[in-house]
């Protein structure tokens, strides 16, 4: 299962980019997240493991296994039969900013996790894609 969502926003790339990549400040803007701690704390970087809490789900380890300063960043997770990828990309074009997130999760049990989660999956990644343009764009003005 692979679901994306991209999204124009109002707001200078870095302001964009400055909510996406401080993950512990997503609680502020999202109502996807309850909580992320990144171990060890700071800024995320490729190998940092932060601890994700969600609502209706268990916490959950993400790892960083690319970062683009400035652009992108991906991280992934794993569950019984299960991995998880999501992906965060801003980009600018002739002045306009655009930001894709992309939520995959794939093995054994992926059909599966598809017929059960699909739904919330794709209601939680539309749901921060507006929550983050609607966040960027209030506090660019």
């Amino acid at each position: 299962m692979k679901h994306e969502v991209s999204t124009t926003v109002d707001a200078q790339a870095d302001v964009v980019w400055d909510a996406v990549r401080d993950v512990e400040k997503w609680s502020e803007w999202t109502p996807t997240v309850d909580e992320i701690r990144v171990h060890g704390g700071g800024p995320i970087k490729v190998g940092a493991v932060a601890t994700v809490r969600q609502p209706k789900q268990p916490a959950r380890e993400w790892t960083v296994t690319e970062l683009v300063d400035g652009r992108s960043f991906t991280w992934t997770s794993k569950g019984p039969g299960l991995r998880f990828s999501a992906n965060h990309t801003v980009t600018t074009t002739e002045g306009t900013t655009h930001v894709e997130l992309t939520f995959s999760v794939a093995g054994p049990l992926a059909p599966l996790a598809s017929v059960l989660a699909g739904k919330a999956i794709r209601w939680a990644v539309d749901t921060e894609a507006a929550s983050l343009k609607k966040w960027c764009e209030r506090t660019s003005r």
